[in-house]
């Protein structure tokens, strides 16, 4: 397995020698602040077509304008057109963004595609575009930074693929897209994206992270967004505790019921019992005693 020195061009041949490509230092993970409880963040408008599903507050600030919710569905959060909460996460993603450009690079990727390479945690550079056609492949825990100097694009049924047993692992990857994201058909992206101007989710696209625009529109279409580790993790605690009292209340309940009516049970018994001895005694003492030999011998005397 080859180690690449920071900013090292990584070429073509060493890449399909690698069984991955090894980053020699630790990125950071940027705080994002309010916009960690958003889905999606645009700043001039969200546009979206189709059944889209976004587990997370959903908003666009300095612009006012939300289209297509519904059909489009918040599984939880709410929804934010041009108030202080998306001003403020807006604010708070521009201070990320800054953070993640200026994190040293560590393996220059220009002019790779970055489908079929299987990378370990670090910070990745491309001078300009990145393109992604095929599987992209993290694998180990980490921080993943990826500066793109220009546009991201995915091609349609590409996937970043997480190897990590975290389930968080999604939260610890970031695209700092110096344009715009355009993430293909039936793709599935994970990490969080912020890109500069606009952000556009073809149909049936999957980002498990968040898509935060700083300066244009995200457009939407038939997605599935989704944070992991913030809104996705109170409502599953929620669930488990709800179905703990409810499994519980009814085991108490039959048994409590069971034990009464076993003591009713027994106490009709034990009642039947004493009225009948009670009528056995009262007729034995009601009954005319049958006469001793004694009593017939005198009376034939008589």
């Amino acid at each position: 397995m080859a180690v690449f020195p920071r900013t090292l061009h990584c070429c073509a041949i060493a890449v399909t020698m690698c069984a991955a490509i090894v980053a020699v230092s630790a990125s950071t993970a940027p705080s994002l602040g309010s916009a960690t409880s958003f889905g999606v963040l645009g700043a001039s408008t969200v546009t979206n077509t189709g059944l889209s599903l976004v587990n997370g507050d959903l908003g666009v600030s300095p612009g006012t304008s939300i289209t297509g919710f519904p059909p489009g569905m918040l599984l939880v959060g709410s929804l934010h057109s041009g108030d202080p909460v998306a001003a403020a996460a807006q604010s708070d993603a521009a201070t990320a963004y800054n953070n993640l450009a200026g994190q040293p690079c560590d393996v220059d990727l220009t002019g790779q595609d970055l489908g079929t390479l299987t990378l370990t945690p670090g910070t990745y550079c491309f001078n300009y575009s990145a393109p992604l056609s095929g599987t992209l492949t993290l694998t180990g825990a980490g921080v993943f930074v990826f500066r793109i100097g220009s546009t991201l694009i995915t091609s349609a049924e590409s996937l970043v693929r997480l190897t990590s047993a975290n389930s968080c692992a999604a939260s610890n990857v970031f695209w700092q897209v110096g344009s715009s994201a355009t993430i293909g058909v039936s793709s599935t992206i994970a990490g969080n994206i912020l890109a500069l101007t606009s952000i556009t989710l073809n149909y049936n696209a999957t980002v498990t992270g968040r898509a935060l625009a700083l300066q244009a529109a995200v457009t939407m279409d038939t997605n599935s967004v989704r944070p992991e580790c913030t809104m996705t993790t109170e409502p599953a605690t929620t669930t488990t505790t709800t179905t703990t009292t409810t499994t519980q209340a009814p085991m108490t309940t039959p048994a409590t019921t069971k034990e009464k009516t076993h003591k009713e049970k027994t106490d009709k018994e034990k009642t039947h019992k004493e009225k009948t001895d009670k009528e056995k005694t009262d007729k034995r003492s009601t009954t005319t005693p049958a006469p001793t030999k004694k009593q017939k011998t005198d009376k034939k005397k008589v």
